[in-house]
């Protein structure tokens, strides 16, 4: 390994390192409450080093949000071949529960900060191109789905029907990962939950 791609391998090492931290400070403390000071304290480096990665706290959370749908996006094109739409809506909704149970902060970060809906702090990321962007696969399948005419007659707004599939399994997310363990509630695992959920939202709508 020559001493430039040592270096650069270093660099990412330590990029990923301060977005490692700054996710989880967010996601548990919220984002105006922590400083690039508080994220390098955590990670046991100077501010000074932070800000050689990220000019300041917006270009931070920006990347933090690139790389964490880039993710998500990845995660759901990975079923995107199905060629039957209801049973790929089943597959995407069934990929998202996965992911956002697995990777709890970035779900937090994304879909449970009121900080990332301000247009301003959205990356611009290929939106509108399902390959690059989640919702619009889910759009592209419940649209296809509406013109096969899989669905039920008076589901006709494409919009209107993703953002209810999205809300459902958002939902089983949520409670999953703020308010599973309560005991005084008697949990089924999260697996029931998402396909009892989706599956019961895809009968609904089912022509």
């Amino acid at each position: 390994m020559s001493i430039s791609e040592r270096r650069e391998r270093d660099r990412l090492k330590i990029r990923n390192k301060i977005l490692d931290a700054a996710r989880e400070l967010f996601a548990a403390e919220g984002y105006d409450a922590v400083t690039m000071r508080r994220i390098a304290e955590a990670i046991e480096y100077s501010a000074t080093t932070i800000y050689l990665h990220f000019k300041d706290k917006d270009a931070l959370i920006n990347e933090l949000c690139r790389v964490d749908l880039m993710s998500l996006t990845q995660a759901l094109n990975n079923v995107a071949a199905e060629p039957d739409a209801l049973e790929r809506l089943r597959k995407i909704a069934m990929a998202y529960v996965a992911f956002g149970y697995s990777h709890p902060n970035h779900y937090r970060l994304m879909f449970m900060s009121n900080r990332l809906h301000e247009k301003d702090q959205l990356p611009q990321m290929g939106h509108g191109n399902p390959e690059t962007d989640g919702y619009q696969l889910l759009l592209n399948t419940v649209t296809e789905a509406i013109a096969k005419q899989l669905v039920i007659a008076d589901l006709d707004d494409a919009n209107l029907l993703a953002q209810c599939c999205w809300a459902s399994v958002h939902g089983v997310v949520a409670i999953h990962i703020t308010q599973y363990g309560d005991p005084w509630i008697e949990w089924r695992s999260l697996e029931e939950t998402a396909r009892m959920t989706i599956d019961i939202m895809i009968r609904g709508l089912k022509r």
